[in-house]
């Protein structure tokens, strides 16, 4: 009807409008939109692929031409294409308030959670179906990555890493987008997250304390998806794979049903056939990738990358597709086993073959799959025993000179084989309860596979606890010596150790263990590494926080934070008492056990502790330290006490209850950690 005719083109109108200004808003803050982006997508995707997929998920945000969904609803009198004049050039940290912008933010913000959601009937061991969507743009033979930041930019990743995507949208809303908490859990709503206000409580805790640091670490080279670095994906295989491209594309359509029937009856001969047919072209071991021999000395990237593939059956194509196809699809035969957080999904292109020969009485397979994991495939060999084959997953993300460094390649009941890294110098092997005894030499073959390393002992007394020390060839760094231990996974955790604290001096870094006081100190605690086995453990650091003097005119009694970090990112910590003991590998007492906290790490860096201790009087006493920016302790609750300065000591009973709380140098309190 006539009367109807104004509103809808009006409506019509505003819609073109809106839409209009939606693109003009993704178009000015594209780079913006992207870094939110990539912060959201699950780091599970690896770093190429969540960098093109942050810039398909904005590309993607505006509604299709023709489509039925609407864009932005704005005034039809209005007709500005962005945010207010300035918002942007005045400052970078700006957040655009134009409504157009916050319609785009909330399309983007819904399509990466989406990478993280997976339907209750969809297979838990596939990428969510966001994932699998096929999307511009498209990067054939290159990687790309964001520049690489320091220490402090892969702990924020990896703390990103072991949170699920609410968490890290809440987080990168607040400190990208400079939303309040009221405003990110209503944009949070909007975008279909389930407990808005869980996912603002747990991102409140990233990055404490400081939180402006983590801010800029977000809006550094490390998070920025607009400034990559690329390297060829395989550079020596390209020409091959153009020629075999047209062939197999003409001998797919000829005899493809004939090719079937071929493939199926050569795996009725005896193996095991894999359901994984879709990632045919990935697994083939013709398509592995294989780094050069002394790659390793001439590159600014010391890894798993870099490791050549060494072993005596490194041609053996049965061996490496058998290894390829139970990756792609185990079959009930074969054990499976991970490391916590560690994805068991084939990989997006062909692995890196790092290792393939007869160790033990098996035939033992080791792959890195870009990056992100290493896998270990074994089979044992005709005659030698019962056993099935066996595949092993774990994370190996972002590793160094010093966690690329070994990977055990073969395991007993009483001791382990490692496969070194091609810059490691010097193997020797010591114990950690013999502070005081020099290495013994480890033997290594030429295929780089040590002799075997006595294993910690699981259970029972801790009489010994053996460690590697490597020594990193000098063609790559000077005098570089480190310890590594066996924890029950496929790649060793490496040992460090930070000082006490000096007077007016700045904070100490965590350095290798190897200094007389880092190998007494570990000669105490190295028993407490029992409690980590099979969690994943990338690397484990004491950090001697405080030193006391005892009441009574005791001796001075140290303190201990040991943190145990992981590949997928949480930590564990063990707050340790040292008191005087007649031995020097008497084991500190646990006073404080912490899972999953960022306490005696760069984002946590204060920490207070209490015990109760016995002196050679009888009496007993209420010990207290604090780390070096504590200036006050006070004990309340069954007795009260205080003291100036980062420790205490009070007369109290055997089992009284005390509260501990510090004032800390900058402002603010602590309490202690249980």
């Amino acid at each position: 009807m006539p009367i109807h005719q104004p509103q809808q083109r009006t409506d019509v109108q505003s819609d073109r409008t809106g839409v209009q200004q939606a693109e003009a808003a993704l178009v000015e803050h594209y780079p913006r939109l992207v870094r939110l982006a990539y912060v959201v997508l699950p780091p599970a995707l690896g770093r190429h692929r969540r960098v093109l997929t942050a810039h398909a998920v904005v590309q993607r945000a505006l509604p299709a031409a023709g489509s039925k969904a609407s864009g932005p609803r704005v005034p039809a009198q209005s007709r500005r294409t962005g945010p207010p004049a300035g918002a942007e050039g005045a400052s970078a940290d700006r957040v655009p308030a134009h409504p157009a912008y916050g319609w785009v933010r909330l399309r983007v913000l819904r399509a990466a959670l989406a990478h993280e959601r997976r339907p209750r009937w969809w297979p838990g061991r596939l990428p969510a179906p966001a994932a699998l969507r096929p999307a511009l743009p498209v990067v054939w033979g290159l990687r790309l990555f964001p520049r690489a930041g320091g220490v402090d930019e892969l702990a924020l990743d990896r703390a990103l890493s072991a949170v699920d995507g609410p968490v890290r949208a809440a987080f990168a809303l607040q400190l990208l987008e400079g939303l309040d908490e009221t405003g990110v859990r209503e944009l949070l709503a909007e975008a279909a997250v389930a407990d808005p206000a869980d996912a603002v409580r747990r991102a409140a805790r990233l990055g404490r304390p400081d939180r402006a640091g983590a801010q800029a670490m977000l809006r550094s080279g490390e998070f920025d998806p607009c400034t990559v670095q690329t390297r060829p994906s395989d550079l020596l295989r390209r020409r091959h794979r153009v020629r075999a491209a047209a062939v197999a594309a003409a001998l797919c359509v000829l005899a493809g049903g004939l090719a079937v029937a071929v493939e199926q009856g050569a795996r009725g001969g005896g193996e095991e056939q894999s359901p994984a047919g879709v990632f045919a072209p990935v697994l083939d071991p013709a398509e592995l990738m294989r780094t050069a021999a002394e790659r390793w000395a001439d590159t600014s990237r010391v890894d798993f990358t870099a490791w050549p593939a060494r072993g005596g059956r490194t041609e053996d194509d049965g061996l490496l597709g058998r290894a390829l196809r139970a990756w792609a699809g185990p079959p009930a035969s074969v054990r499976v086993s991970t490391t916590p957080g560690t994805a068991t999904v084939p990989p997006a292109q062909p692995p890196r073959l790092l290792f393939a020969g007869e160790v033990d009485g098996a035939a033992v397979v080791l792959f890195h799959d870009g990056g992100v994991r290493v896998v270990r495939y074994a089979e044992p060999l005709s005659g030698s025993g019962s056993g099935g084959a066996a595949i092993d997953f774990a994370r190996t993300d972002d590793a160094d000179v010093t966690t690329g460094a070994a990977v055990v390649v073969s395991r007993t009941g009483d001791g382990a084989r490692f496969l070194l890294a091609p810059w490691i110098a010097e193997s020797t092997t010591r114990d950690l309860l013999a502070p005081d005894t020099p290495g013994r030499p480890l033997e290594v073959g030429p295929d780089g596979v040590t002799a075997e390393v006595p294993r910690p002992a699981a259970g029972g007394a801790c009489e010994t606890w053996p460690v590697l020390q490597l020594r990193s060839s000098e063609r790559i760094v000077e005098k570089h010596a480190f310890l590594v231990t066996d924890l029950g996974d496929l790649a060793p955790a490496h040992l460090t150790y930070t000082p006490k604290p000096g007077r007016g001096a700045p904070a100490r870094q965590p350095r290798e263990a190897t200094s007389t006081e880092a190998l007494l100190a570990w000669a105490r605690t190295a028993c407490s590494l029992r409690t980590l086995a099979g969690s994943g453990v990338r690397s484990v650091n004491n950090w001697a926080f405080a030193e006391q003097k005892l009441p009574e005119g005791g001796a001075s009694a140290g303190w201990l934070c040991t943190r145990a970090d992981t590949w997928r990112g949480p930590g564990r910590v063990l707050v340790q008492f040292l008191a005087p003991a007649p031995s020097p590998t008497d084991p500190a007492v646990v006073v404080a056990d912490r899972d999953d906290t960022a306490l005696c790490s760069r984002f946590g860096q204060h920490v207070l502790a209490g015990t109760h201790w016995k002196a050679s009087s009888g009496r007993w006493y209420v010990l207290a330290a604090g780390s070096r920016a504590v200036t006050r302790i006070e004990a309340s609750g069954a007795v009260r006490g205080a003291a100036g300065g980062p420790t205490l000591a009070v007369r109290a009973p055997r089992d009284a209850d005390v509260e501990l709380t510090a004032s800390l140098r900058e402002g603010g309190t602590l309490t202690a950690v249980h």
